[in-house]
């Protein structure tokens, strides 16, 4: 099996051989990566039609990190609901993430039949903006990207090695964004499933007569 693939990554010829920078990428194309994993051989093309949360780990065997496997294992169904695919990945190997899913199903009574990716050679991690070039670990590498049934990524959130993500927040900006998608309409602060949203297409404001900016908040009580 080839290291870990990825088919399209922008190169620029001005900025090779030197030390990438972090990227957002949202609102661009996710790269497309084809990897071992823990429930076999995946690309990322196989959940076109579908949305994806890539769950960027820093290493198997830690607490924090299992402390999230465990309770996304937990809630799956709640992303089943929401036609979203789960994908893990770390550098670690796939005979590591076997072993570290063996682990956490005979410790907490639970299966975990989502892939988890290996990216030994970080090849993943850079593609997606998570560290430089000159990185020799994946230590923050904990993010979260959402990506859209059409595999253009969403939303992107970052997090220190030292902490935990919320398995709610998750789900609330999973729900938002197909919210978005599905309405074209926006979400404010504090937004929860089914809550009251926004409508102000950017488009639209300058035709806006008085107070636009009143007449856009008008559903939205603090």
């Amino acid at each position: 099996m080839p290291d870990t693939t990825i088919k399209n990554v922008d190169h620029n010829p001005a900025t090779e051989g030197k030390t990438a920078i972090f990227r957002s990428l949202v609102g661009e194309k996710a790269p497309v990566f084809l990897s071992r994993s823990t429930t076999g051989e995946v690309s990322l093309d196989d959940y076109l039609g579908q949305w994806v949360m890539l769950f960027f780990h820093p290493a198997d065997f830690t607490p924090v990190c299992t402390s999230e496997f465990v309770r996304l294992a937990q809630r799956k169904g709640e992303f089943d609901a929401l036609n979203t695919q789960l994908i893990g990945i770390s550098v670690d190997s796939i005979y590591a993430h076997m072993a570290w899913v063996r682990w956490m199903e005979e410790h907490y009574n639970i299966k975990i039949d989502f892939p988890i990716v290996e990216d030994v050679s970080m090849t993943i991690a850079r593609a997606y903006g998570l560290i430089n070039d000159d990185s020799n670990s994946t230590s923050g590498a904990r993010a979260c990207c959402f990506i859209n049934p059409q595999g253009v990524i969403e939303a992107k959130i970052h997090y220190p090695m030292q902490l935990g993500r919320s398995v709610d927040e998750l789900l609330r900006v999973q729900k938002a964004l197909i919210e978005i998608e599905k309405t074209g309409m926006t979400c404010p602060v504090d937004w929860q499933d089914g809550g009251k949203m926004l409508d102000y297409p950017a488009e639209d404001m300058r035709q806006m007569e008085g107070d636009w900016l009143q007449q856009s908040m008008k559903n939205f009580d603090f």
